[in-house]
């Protein structure tokens, strides 16, 4: 990315809080003009006081030098404060345009991209950024007009002083330069390792029952280590390059200040120049040097930020491949049917995933989905709301193509219920409630009821109240399921998408998720991929789908005869059930 093009994006981020800007960076040049301002008075106090010993200046000067101070750590503190309230204000604006645009983009970027990874661009390099806006902008600004300020007075004392002073400032600044593009590299490796750091970690914290029942606690161990270890080489070599950095700046200032020292000194013993001249000036020099030194710390924070700001950029530049057309339509209540037009489907352009599927679902119909693992069945239910667009043919609700009305008319109309139950770390009430802000306690209670989870809230001691953990992880899965259930039945939607929703359960869970599923199916349009046949037996219409094609379609008693694929995959299951009976005898 363009580096003043990633300058001009961040600034407009500031945009919005210019006018705290402005007034902080006034008084910010007060606090370098203050700064300049003292340095000066090195003079009359050494002359006036010390070699003329004029009372009437010793009663002025201290009151002076306090009144002096103390103006100056109004704008001090006026500037910081202002500034840190800017620099946060962009970074909320930025994490939450940020989160905002992850959430916008379809399945296929989450397939794509670690979780770990985006926790670390939302969490830690917007951190970063946040440095970079507030530190940066405060330190480049304030250090460069003490500077100027501070090389104004030396000029006005001694002229010819300050420009043998001036002779290394170059070398001086060339480190800030140098190093500022080994730091930015450096940075962003620093960035990019911190993400799978981050990745790991959610990785093995989220999957540590399978950790535990592998026994691999040593290897996970030795990744992370190893990880880490990587990590550390990388901060080390950038400590290597900003500690090296300062103690150069000091050895080319402090050759500086002895010519200084030697040629001033002369003038001094000579009679051309005042002892207070001299000690004002080299006040300011070694003033001067201070801010250099902090643009020199100022540079690595910057290279830190923009590296980070391109990191979050990287995301923020990214399209979704669902879009929402501008002219785009409400989508009216289903009246008919669900249609698949020649439907094909391919990730990334390559893998080819659904194959010319032509299908209509009536209305109040339920579809039953069947084939081995890998055949297609959840890309093709999952095309119906949108996680991802067709890449040939059309999919339409009573003949309206779904890539013409919004995504929320489309989405409001669809439940679903999946193998893998997602829940929040809330309480059941509010899962339930889930995208259902409006209901009443009534209406929830009854969902509950429908899906056979009244039962089993009603048990807890804080009942609907209770916190059911990180991914209901205080439920059994029966629980969970039936809880997933209950939020589909509030949402009451009129399409509904079953997935598997009963494959991992034992036979007492799986009994009741079946009745609280019947109940959920009532004068609903319903897709069930199922994987056990036998909860499927009396759906109103079978496909089965093998390679991303419906090879077969009929009833349940329609198909077996056929002795196709259907027939096989039933003696199959058939033969597996027997055997583990036989087993469990």
């Amino acid at each position: 990315m363009n580096q003043k093009r990633t300058y001009m994006r961040i600034l407009g981020f500031i945009k919005p809080y210019r006018s705290l800007l402005v007034i902080a960076m006034v008084c910010m040049v007060m606090v370098s003009l203050l700064t300049a301002g003292q340095a000066y008075m090195l003079k009359p106090l050494v002359n006036e006081i010390f070699f003329n010993k004029d009372h009437f200046m010793l009663m002025v000067l201290p009151p002076a030098l306090i009144l002096l101070f103390f103006v100056k750590g109004i704008f001090d503190y006026s500037y910081k404060y202002l500034l840190q309230n800017v620099g946060q204000s962009v970074i909320r604006d930025l994490r939450n345009k940020l989160y905002g645009h992850i959430q916008s983009l379809s399945l296929s970027f989450f397939h794509k991209t670690p979780t770990g990874e985006l926790i670390s661009r939302i969490i830690s390099d917007v951190t970063l950024i946040q440095g970079a806006v507030s530190n940066v902008l405060v330190g480049i600004l304030k250090d460069t007009t003490t500077v100027i300020a501070l090389i104004g007075v030396i000029f006005y004392l001694n002229w010819r002083l300050a420009l043998i002073s001036m002779v290394l400032l170059p070398i001086i600044v060339y480190p800030i330069v140098k190093f500022g593009r080994k730091h930015r590299r450096l940075s962003r490796k620093n960035q990019q390792t911190t993400a799978q750091v981050s990745n790991i970690l959610y990785e093995t914290i989220t999957g540590n029952r399978i950790i535990k029942a592998f026994c691999t606690e040593t290897y996970e161990k030795n990744r992370f280590g190893a990880m880490l270890d990587h990590l550390f080489l990388i901060i080390m070599r950038d400590t290597r390059i900003k500690a090296v950095s300062h103690p150069l700046m000091e050895f080319f200032a402090g050759i500086g200040i002895a010519l200084v020292l030697w040629y001033g000194g002369n003038q001094v013993l000579n009679g051309v120049s005042t002892p207070g001249d001299f000690f004002a000036f080299m006040a300011a020099l070694i003033m001067v040097y201070e801010p250099l030194k902090g643009l020199s710390k100022i540079n690595s924070a910057l290279q830190q930020g923009i590296a980070a700001t391109e990191r979050v950029f990287d995301i923020l530049d990214i399209e979704t491949d669902v879009s929402e057309k501008k002219e785009a339509l409400e989508l009216p209540v289903i009246r008919e049917s669900i249609g698949f037009h020649n439907v094909s489907f391919r990730y990334d352009d390559k893998t080819m995933v659904i194959n010319d599927v032509d299908l209509q679902v009536k209305a109040g119909e339920v579809l039953a989905l069947v084939g081995s693992s890998g055949g297609g069945k959840t890309t093709l239910v999952n095309l119906i709301p949108r996680f991802f667009d067709v890449s040939s043919g059309s999919l339409t609700i009573d003949g309206i193509d779904i890539r013409d009305v919004t995504l929320k008319s489309l989405r409001k109309q669809i439940g679903i219920v999946t193998q893998q139950t997602i829940l929040f770390n809330d309480t059941v009430k509010h899962n339930i409630a889930y995208g259902s802000p409006d209901a009443t306690e009534e209406e929830i209670v009854a969902a509950a009821r429908a899906a056979h989870a009244l039962k089993f809230i009603e048990q807890f001691p804080e009942g609907f109240a209770t916190v059911i953990g990180e991914s209901g992880a205080k439920l059994s899965g029966g629980e969970r399921q039936r809880i997933s259930i209950a939020r589909a039945i509030l949402k009451n939607a009129p399409i509904l998408i079953l997935d598997e929703a009963t494959s991992s359960l034992d036979t007492e869970s799986e009994r009741e998720v079946q009745q609280a599923l019947e109940n959920l199916m009532q004068n609903r349009t319903t897709l069930v991929i199922a994987h056990r046949l036998s909860t499927i037996r009396n759906a109103d219409r079978i496909i089965v789908i093998q390679k991303g094609r419906i090879v077969e379609q009929g009833t349940h008693d329609t198909l077996l005869p056929q002795d196709g694929v259907y027939k096989m995959l039933h003696d199959m299951q058939f033969q597996n059930e027997a055997m583990q009976l036989n087993n469990a005898e």
